[in-house]
Parts: C-alpha cells; structure tokens; sequence
C-alpha cells in the first residue's frame, strides 16, 4: 500500500528497533492471525515431509505462517491439538486424511473454521479435501505383482484403526487379489508401524515361513525400505527370489539398490493445491467444498521382477 521507497524505509526501521506486530492485538480487532494450523500424524519419517514443505511454501506465498502439530496417529489427541491451535486464533486447519472423530468435525463446526483435508480424496467429502484415491493405490500395487505373475504374495501394513490411508490400501490390495482368486494365508499377513527397524523384525517373521511370499505387498515406502532389509538379512535376493513393492514414492526410494517399485502419490503437487486453494478459500470466504483428485502412477524400478 506504499511506494517502495517508503517500504525500504519501514523495512530498515524495523530490522534496527527489532519491532514484531502484535498479531493478538489483530486478532482482538477482528483481523487475521495469518496463521494457519496444519494437524499431521507424525514427523518421525519422511512420510508427510513433501507435502508438510509444498504446503508451507503455498500458504507462505499468499501471506500465511504455518503452525504445525502432530497427534501420533492418536485421533483423540489430534482433537486435543485442534483446540490448542484455536487457542492461537488460527485462521483455518488442515488435517491430514478424512478419518477423525466426532468431536473433531463437532469442533471445526462450531468455530465455523475454515478446515481442509489433505492426502485423501472422496468425491462425496463434507469436508474440502485435495488428494489421492487411496483404494486405488493399492489396488494398482496388487495388479502390479498379479501381472508379473505372482500368487503366493504377503502383506505388510500398519494399524489401519484411526489411520484410512492405510485401510483404504489395504482393502483395494485385497479386493484385487480376491478378484484374481489370490487368498493371501494369515501367515503372511503381518502388521509394522511406520518403522524401518519394527517393519524389518515383522517382514523377517513373515519370510521365514515355509513356505514363504514370492512378493511383498508394502503399505508405505517406509515399511517397503524394512522389507528389502529383512531380505537382506535372510538371503533373499530381490527382485530375483522376492518381488517388493511399496505405496508413496517417498525421497530416497529411487536411491535405493535396488530401486525401490512404487505406487507414486504426487505429495508435492497435493501440498501445493492444497495450500494455494486453502489461502484462498480463506482470504475471500468462499465456502464452496473444493475435492481434488490428483492422479497415481505405478513407478517400476529394480525390486519387482516377473516370477521365477
């Protein structure tokens, strides 16, 4: 709203005096903290870091700080952390998924806050949600193995309780499986957290079954690194003996040796719709849900191979 010189002049000013703005005493007036909470379920792995960063870069760019917490893929404490954010007076909330409880979306309600959900995508969301079909994804990583002829394949998941990301991969792994006349046996069937080292210990147990899984069916990238170390470990060589597959297409996955086969979620593009939609929805007050699909691809690298 001034000239540049003048902004130069406000610049120094503030740069010498040290002065920061009282957004409290905005806010008090009715205006915007300029502040927007972003609610993901864990910064332990690289999971949610791309679209921590494109998102942060987006809202960054139309004026807004990003103020982040983390529930620990605890639902009730992610209600706990929604609140503590409002106690700032942020101007919106993103979550990550649509899965949350009742006194979540009773909150976001209440408030009348701007809320958006990032990650998952359902045409038919209450809420505005900018991500990927997650059913689909695993689907895609199951007709992947199916289609290099594998049939005897395990899966290695996390806990899908309070986690939908994971369920919904889970069910459309199984659903095209089932479609393929492919019964995974409760054997091979193991679950790890979001661990490399827990994910390793449960992949091991699974492989030295006999017998055991010509391929595995990873529910992340991260679990999928744990799985190509318990090979490792067992003597296993991949892709030749073991055919591995993961869901993400995380940072490092492509450095791995071998490369690690992948469904790609685009982490990066989601983050940044995401974050240039939400500024807007709440710069203007437009109310109208936005539901973004954004498109797999299956990302074939050096750890899935045809059946020997």
């Amino acid at each position: 709203m001034v000239n540049p010189a003048t902004r130069k002049k406000i610049d120094r000013a503030v740069k010498k005096l040290g002065y920061i703005r009282n957004r409290a005493a905005q806010t008090m007036h009715g205006r915007r903290s300029g502040t927007i909470g972003l609610i993901v379920p864990t910064i332990n792995h690289t999971i949610f870091s791309e679209v921590i960063q494109a998102f942060s870069d987006a809202i960054d760019a139309a004026g807004f700080t990003l103020l982040i917490a983390s529930h620990g893929y605890d639902l009730d404490r992610e209600y706990e952390m929604m609140r503590k954010l409002l106690e700032h007076r942020v101007d919106g909330i993103a979550l990550i998924g649509l899965e949350h409880t009742d006194a979540s979306f009773n909150l976001i309600e209440q408030q009348a806050i701007p809320a958006i959900a990032i990650w998952n995508h359902d045409p038919n969301s209450t809420m505005a949600c900018v991500g990927a079909d997650n059913r689909e994804a695993g689907r895609m990583a199951a007709q992947h193995l199916l289609s290099f002829g594998h049939r005897e394949i395990g899966l290695i998941f996390p806990q899908t309780t309070g986690n939908d990301r994971a369920r919904q991969r889970l069910e459309g792994a199984i659903d095209a499986l089932d479609t393929a006349g492919v019964t995974v046996p409760a054997s091979w069937h193991s679950e790890a957290p979001y661990s490399i080292a827990q994910a390793k210990r449960a992949t091991t147990m699974v492989l030295e079954k006999h017998p055991r899984p010509t391929a595995l069916l990873c529910g992340n990238d991260v679990i999928a690194r744990g799985a190509l170390y318990a090979a490792q470990k067992t003597g296993i060589k991949v892709p030749e003996d073991l055919s591995v597959i993961g869901i993400g297409d995380f940072k490092g996955s492509e450095d791995l040796e071998p490369g690690l086969t992948t469904i790609s979620i685009p982490a990066q593009d989601i983050g940044t719709i995401a974050g240039e939609n939400f500024a807007r929805m709440i710069t203007t007050g437009d109310t109208e849900i936005l539901r973004f699909k954004c498109d797999l691809s299956c990302v074939v690298r050096g750890t899935t191979a045809a059946r020997t």
